[in-house]
């Protein structure tokens, strides 16, 4: 006889339902399910019912890095031969199979049929993420004008809550619990704020710029230095996707820095008409100008400090772009969800 699967180990065993789409969704459905269920991953069965494969978060982002749309077919990002386990596999066996993949789901499948899901986080208790979080906050804010005079950017409130303390609090639901913030203009105000983080139960230390650094020059300061990646965020950021989703991707992909990107789209106003030389060969109406922008967070292998220079003003696409120089892996990671720079007056109102 058949053992039954414990129920106490399977994780989402009575929600995993949830994570369930057919081969006819789009990435757009995709998406939807996976801010839905929180599981960061969708199942994918034929008419049948029958399973055919897995949709990640990182399948959906690789998807659109390669041009798909959101209305694209999910058959073009599912992963056909994704890792799955019978029932009747022990549960510290998932384990070792997750940690030897680097994965963190996997389906449990009988007789072609899904009947429940595996999730790392479910099955172990939470751990802390050891990763520093370093959030440059030493900017002197000028494009926000008055704003800024007497107070420093971070500590601007975003519905009567400094923009700051908003991304310390996320990042600490997801795990994180220690942060470094690099300071210089009216530096003293955040630490008389944050202090050491005790508050908020997270531990909080600072780096302090005696001269304006750029977006990245004050790295150069850490001490120690760090020894396993680490996460970079502007101050000004807001949004709702996964620091730890981003961390993720960087080590899968064993990337030397990642950097999050958004796509952004400009539509023409006019109409294009397309030549060559003297001769039209075309015409074009209000065409749409797609390309992905700079999102602010980043996740750096420790060794990239070593570019940085003492006292180096530098800002972090100068980093990316001597890091490439060098040959060395760089990628992006795009997201989806919602985000916005705080950086100029009419920004700011939108959320005051």
């Amino acid at each position: 006889m058949k053992k039954k699967l414990e129920t106490r180990n399977l994780s989402h065993y009575n929600k995993w339902r949830q994570t369930v789409l057919t081969t006819k969704a789009s990435i757009q459905d995709v998406l939807k399910n996976l801010n839905k269920t929180g599981a960061r991953i969708t199942l994918i069965v034929n008419s049948k019912k029958d399973f055919q494969g897995t949709v990640s978060d990182g399948d959906v982002r690789r998807g659109l890095i390669n041009g798909l749309q959101l209305n694209s077919s999910v058959k073009n990002i599912m992963n056909k031969n994704s890792l799955t386990v019978i029932p009747e596999t022990k549960s510290e066996n998932v384990l070792n199979l997750m940690s030897k993949f680097k994965i963190q789901q996997i389906p449990v499948v009988d007789k072609k049929k899904i009947i429940g899901l595996y999730l790392w986080h479910e099955i172990i208790s939470q751990k802390n993420i050891s990763n520093i979080m370093i959030i440059m906050a030493g900017g002197r804010g000028k494009r926000l004008g008055k704003y800024t005079k007497n107070c420093p950017k971070p500590l601007l409130l975003i519905d009567g809550k400094p923009m700051l303390e908003r991304i310390i609090e996320s990042a600490k639901l997801q795990g994180f619990k220690n942060f470094l913030i690099s300071i210089n203009y009216l530096g003293h105000m955040i630490k008389n704020y944050f202090s050491h983080g005790e508050k908020w139960d997270v531990k909080i230390d600072y780096i302090n710029e005696k001269q304006p650094l750029g977006t990245a020059g004050a790295l150069k300061l850490i001490s120690p230095k760090p020894k396993i990646p680490f996460v970079v965020s502007n101050c000004d950021i807001l949004t709702e996707f996964n620091y730890g989703r981003l961390l993720d991707f960087h080590n899968e992909n064993k990337a030397i820095a990642t950097m999050s990107v958004r796509n952004y789209e400009w539509e023409n106003p006019f109409g294009v008409v397309k030549t060559s030389g003297i001769n039209i060969i075309g015409f074009e109406e209000k065409p749409v100008v797609k390309n992905y922008i700079n999102a602010g967070v980043y996740v750096l292998d420790p060794s990239s400090i070593y570019t940085i220079k003492k006292n180096e003003k530098l800002d972090m696409p100068d980093i990316f772009e001597r890091l490439k120089k060098k040959k060395l892996k760089t990628i992006v990671f795009p997201i989806h969800e919602p985000w916005a720079d705080i950086g100029l007056p009419e920004d700011y109102l939108k959320f005051k």
